[in-house]
């Protein structure tokens, strides 16, 4: 099953090996290498069409190439662009440290691509843990863009509740505290780290309980993921999520609430209602947070819709985007 959020790294990498397969046949857009460091070049995907400039960001583990089937339906309304992020596809590949893959770096890199090509106020959508790179964009550089749109990409790494909490970030946060801890720094640092480690520390135990049983249902037979250089990537970028709230620009965010769970408990109707509840919950809790944090945006739920939602709900989303892009000032 694709999963919007993962609750934990090892979840992620079990699965990505099945995620990767399912990324769209290439069609034949124009492609191109843009430098947006030294030596760091990202791909960028061009399929034409006239009108407001609109660039596509795919979620983590995939390339521009995911928006092959999608893109060309926009771009009879728009000039249509797709970016891979840096350590995937045909874009470089720096070392895997925190610094090369937080989310500040990899939203840089956008607005990088974007002065670049002397795009003036394009609207950016991004899919899953594209996210991250919309809100960088939406509360560091607001006047870049016209709009963003989430597509199924709304989630912690985009807009943290401090009531929900996220794990992953909630240990980032945790770890980043406790290596400033162990360096040198006058005692009236050290003691409000502590005090902030331990108002931390009781949301991060709490965190645990979930992930405990999402471990519980990995066999302890399961292969483990290669030691390949995109799983590094992937932790990287697991390791450079940060806390974003509101973003400064109109916002369209599509949620598939609940997410659909395929064929997985095709012969258990009773798991199958317990999971779309629980996923229900997490999901609608997230969108309910997310609208509260940014009231300007248009926040729309499509029940049963797969994390791939501009792929299972094709024809929703375009009428969504479109309506949204409409309602933007030239």
């Amino acid at each position: 099953m694709r999963k919007y959020r993962f609750k934990g790294l090892v979840l992620f990498l079990f699965l990505r090996l099945v995620l990767l397969n399912a990324q769209a046949p290439a069609s034949s857009p124009n492609s191109r290498l843009i430098e947006v460091e030294p030596g760091v070049k990202l791909e960028l995907l061009d399929w034409g069409g006239n009108g407001r400039p609109l660039v596509l960001l795919a979620g983590k583990g995939f390339t521009a190439h995911s928006f092959d089937d999608f893109a060309p339906k926009l771009a009879g309304a728009y000039h249509v662009y797709g970016i891979t992020r840096r350590g995937y596809g045909n874009s470089s590949v720096p070392a895997p440290t925190d610094e090369n893959y937080s989310a500040e770096r990899l939203g840089k890199d956008v607005l990088a691509v974007i002065d670049q090509l002397k795009l003036s106020r394009p609207v950016i959508a991004g899919h899953s843990v594209a996210g991250e790179e919309l809100s960088y964009i939406g509360t560091s550089a607001p006047e870049k863009v016209a709009g963003l749109i989430y597509l199924d990409a709304g989630y912690a790494y985009a807009f943290y509740d401090a009531t929900t909490g996220d794990l992953t970030i909630d240990y980032d946060t945790l770890r980043r505290q406790l290596e400033q801890l162990t360096a040198l720094q006058p005692w009236k640092d050290r003691k409000q780290l502590l005090n902030e480690i331990a108002e931390n520390l009781p949301r991060f135990e709490k965190e645990l309980g979930p992930y405990k049983e999402r471990m519980a249902a990995i066999p302890d037979n399961a292969p483990a993921m290669p030691d390949t250089s995109a799983v590094r990537v992937d932790i990287a970028i697991f390791r450079g999520e940060e806390k974003f709230g509101g973003v400064k620009c109109p916002v369209l965010a599509i949620y598939a609430d609940p997410h659909s769970f395929g064929d997985q408990f095709k012969d258990n109707p009773a798991a199958l209602e317990t999971a779309r509840d629980k996923d229900m919950a997490e999901t609608s809790a997230q969108a309910d947070a997310f609208q509260k944090g940014n009231p300007q945006a248009t926040v729309l739920r499509i029940a049963d819709a797969d994390h791939f939602i501009f792929k299972s709900n094709e024809a929703e989303v375009l009428k969504a985007m479109n309506a949204f892009i409409a309602s933007l000032p030239r």
